[in-house]
This record gives structure tokens, sequence and C-alpha cells, in this order.
């Protein structure tokens, strides 16, 4: 096998919520590099129709099919799930990565953060995946299993709350979801594996990263000494939906620049 076949997707049907922007445009587009139908949905059908436009324009092998779609709700999850089944018959990618965050001070954090966080990040996730596990099933064979991707989050790995309180520990479940639903999908020939992306600069990321200097300033706190870039991204999912990716199934991408294993200083000291 080539190296280029071991990340090629020629022929494979993706959908990307939240794939307009982010992490998610990241993904989309290289997903499309690689030769992927990639529909991306979210609830902005004209920021989707634009980003849709833009990476079918760089002549990857793959598209890009924009779709509206809220997997906040119940009734929004169905919608999209029949708006993809009159676009497709076959889906061989699901990627989970719309989501939302929530800051506050500890003594200011509202109840209502909870449940708006959790509806989407984790519940939304799980229903959508749950509803679309059958035209995953029916899309694989034994040596070519259909993916999951969930985008959880560094900060569901470690201690950090930096004020989004509701968003760590959403991530943190997102992250046990996938070891539960790996378990539960092999047997069907499903693969579940989550990112757990680090700072990248994103619309949700704007507000601490913003432009370069932003991210100079907060990559310098990084152990790799700088904030995640578009190929990162890219790089893990090519590799978890290719054939690469195949036996691969309950694992945590920690696309955090070594954020994953920050600790303390020394218990011991420094010498003099």
């Amino acid at each position: 096998m080539t190296p280029t076949a071991l990340f090629e997707l020629n022929g494979k049907t993706a959908l990307v919520t939240g794939g307009a922007t982010g992490i998610g445009r990241m993904a989309t587009t290289a997903l499309a590099a690689a030769g992927a139908q990639v529909f991306i949905a979210s609830r902005k059908i004209d920021v989707c129709c634009a980003t849709a436009d833009e990476i079918n324009s760089m002549g990857f092998a793959g598209s890009v099919h924009a779709m509206q779609g809220d997997v906040a709700t119940e009734d929004g999850i169905e919608q999209l799930i029949n708006d993809l089944d009159n676009q497709t018959d076959k889906l061989h990618i699901l990627m989970n990565n719309a989501g939302r965050t929530w800051g506050a001070p500890l003594g200011t954090f509202p109840y209502s953060a909870w449940a708006k966080v959790f509806d989407l990040n984790v519940a939304g996730m799980f229903h959508l995946t749950q509803r679309l596990t059958n035209k995953l099933a029916e899309s694989t064979t034994p040596d070519g299993p259909a993916r999951v991707v969930n985008v959880g989050s560094v900060m569901g790995e470690i201690p950090m709350g930096d004020g989004a309180y509701s968003y760590a520990a959403s991530k943190a479940a997102v992250h046990q979801m996938t070891r539960i639903l790996a378990k539960e999908l092999a047997d069907q020939h499903i693969t579940v594996n989550a990112l757990a992306p680090g700072p990248f600069q994103s619309g949700m990321t704007k507000f601490a990263i913003g432009e370069d200097s932003g991210a100079n300033r907060v990559g310098a706190r990084v152990p790799l000494g700088r904030v995640g870039r578009p190929e990162d991204i890219a790089a893990c999912m090519q590799f978890l939906c290719g054939a690469g990716g195949s036996y691969i199934t309950g694992a945590i991408i920690p696309v955090s620049g070594g954020i994953n294993v920050m600790t303390g200083p020394s218990i011991f000291g420094e010498d003099e």
C-alpha cells in the first residue's frame, strides 16, 4: 500500500457538524483534499454556503456541500438527518464538531450555562450519532469501518476551568462517551475516536487568541511553543478516517501541543 493510499478518502461521504468555521472548517478542508464528499451543517446556512464555495474553489479531489442544521435540539437533529437522507444514501464519516462554550467567574457562573452547553456538546453529539448509527453501519465493511470523530478538548482532560466550567465538564463527557461508543459500536465495524484540541484560532477562542499577537501570547504558554495550525487537525482527520486509522478506536488524540501532560514544578525543587 502506498503512503497516499493510507490517507485517501476517494468515494467516501462525510458529515461535519459546525463544519463552516474553526476546527470544523479545518477538518472539512482536509477531508475534501483527501477526496471525500463532505456535507457541512450549521444553523447559519449562508456561512456554510460561503465556506463550501471557498473550499470547492481550491480544486481538491473531493467536494463540499452546505446544509442547515441545529444539533442542539431533537427536532433540529431529525431535520438534519432527513435532509441528509435526501442528499445521500451513504455515510462513511461523521464528525461531531458543533459546540459552544460559556465563560464567567466562579461566583457568577449562571445555572442556565449548564443546559445550554450540555444540550449541544453532549446530548446533541450522542443523539446525532445514535440516529446515524444504522446509516454508518450500512456503509461499512470489516476491512473498511465507518468512522465517528468527536471533538473534545484538552480542557476535558486536565483540571483547567478558566471560567468555562460547563464547557470543560462537557468535553470530559465527550471523551467518556467516545470510549463507551467505541466499545459498543465495534461489532458494527464503526470506529469512534475523539480529538482533544488545545488552543486554535477560531471563533470560539477569538476572545482569548484573536489575531497573531494573541496567538503568540497564548502559544508561549504551550509546551511546544505555539497554538495549533490547520494542518494539525488535517493530519489527524486524514489519519483517523483513512485506511491508516482503521484499527484504532476509543482513542482521545491530544492535539494540544503538550498541554495534556503539563504538571506543576518539580516537587523536590531545583538544584541550587
